[in-house]
């Protein structure tokens, strides 16, 4: 038997819910290290029935693998985000009980919701496409800075907060969040380019102008500079610098950075050391032409960027949260503005590289010409 690709996969990823069911009615799974070994013969189980179910036809690329058995996952995310905020019962509670309690906080339930709303609609996006030939890369490379974002604070928050004591085997479920990513995004990389029809005249007359001459770039620049020092101070905040308008910030506006989860903690540190520097790579990028790995990447922190302000705002203002660490309401609007721009700018910087390329092409024989001539 061999459906369609989109229809072929809906139909593993649909199999979690009575999959969830009936492992939480089943008691003897209450042990976390049957609990780990259900979840690896869940999976195992589900890679045979997609090769079943397509026929083997879509395995030339083995992304459609990893894209259906990870749809299931979101599946199984959002039941937890939903069950977890008591829209519905009786699905998973023994496994966020006895396997990943964590589940249970704030960051959890948002990363969950993100995972079974974002990733699964991408997943069937590239799904779709792997089943009509078309190219994914752009999709792909904005989902793979979303999940690894996810993760990587998610299991340094775990590693590292309050909850580090209470790791089970069932955490080691998390490690395929880390390895395959890693090799997908190889693997995205190395897909062609989709280029654009440009001849080397436009691309050498865009490559020509000046930064002042490029009205939206100037402004992308204010956005990203005014972005880079939040981070520095926002990174300053968790590190504890000593400085009143630190004190005041962390205290009056934004207490979920003190939560002894760590998670929040670990997102603004990623965002100094990681982000930060990518910030100015961007702005330079804007400046000098021919940057070519800048609307890859800036797809990459897109992505990363959404879903890290998604879970960090929902976090701050979930009921999960304790009530000293919640956002004040006195200053909701100030906090909701500031975390949406900040979210926004890198949005914004992506749309530009995809919609207007032709500046960061690499140099061409005729833009270098042109370019000798303004001298």
């Amino acid at each position: 038997m061999q459906l369609p690709a989109a229809p072929g996969a809906l139909t593993p990823s649909l199999l979690a819910i009575p999959v969830a069911f009936g492992i939480n009615a089943a008691t003897v799974l209450a042990d976390p290290l049957v609990l780990m070994l259900t979840g690896v013969l869940v999976l195992a189980s589900l890679i045979s029935i997609i090769f079943f179910v397509s026929g083997g036809s879509h395995f030339q690329d083995p992304l459609f693998c990893v894209f259906v058995v990870f749809s299931f996952t979101s599946v199984v995310d959002l039941i937890i985000s939903l069950e977890e905020d008591g829209y519905i019962s009786g699905f998973v509670e023994v496994y966020v009980r006895e396997g990943e309690p964590y589940l249970r906080t704030a960051h959890g339930i948002m990363i969950c919701y993100w995972d079974g709303i974002i990733h699964y609609g991408l997943y069937l996006a590239m799904i779709a496409a792997i089943g009509q030939r078309k190219s994914y890369r752009n999709l792909g490379l904005f989902w793979l800075g979303s999940l690894m974002m996810s993760i990587v604070v998610f299991l340094l928050g775990n590693l590292i907060g309050k909850y580090s004591s209470d790791l089970s085997p069932a955490f080691l479920l998390n490690l395929p969040y880390v390895l395959i990513p890693i090799w997908a995004g190889v693997r995205l990389f190395q897909q062609p380019k989709a280029l654009p029809c440009l001849s080397p005249e436009k691309v050498a007359e865009e490559q020509c102008k000046r930064l002042y001459q490029r009205p939206q770039d100037m402004g992308l620049v204010l956005i990203l500079l005014l972005t880079a020092a939040f981070t520095f101070f926002r990174g300053m905040v968790v590190l504890d610098c000593p400085a009143d308008s630190c004190f005041e910030y962390i205290y009056q506006h934004e207490p979920y950075l003190r939560d002894p989860v760590a998670y929040p903690k670990v997102q603004m540190l990623i965002y100094m050391f990681y982000v930060l520097p990518f910030f100015c790579l961007c702005i330079y990028g804007l400046v000098l032409p021919g940057c070519s790995w800048l609307p890859d990447w800036s797809l990459v922190f897109a992505g990363a960027i959404a879903q890290a302000q998604f879970s960090h705002l929902g976090s701050s203002l979930h009921a999960r949260t304790p009530f000293p660490y919640q956002t004040p309401e006195d200053v909701w609007w100030s906090f909701l503005l500031t975390n949406v721009l900040y979210a926004l700018g890198p949005q914004l910087l992506a749309y530009r590289c995809l919609r207007c390329p032709a500046f960061f092409l690499p140099a061409t024989p005729a833009s270098l010409h042109v370019g000798k001539k303004h001298q």
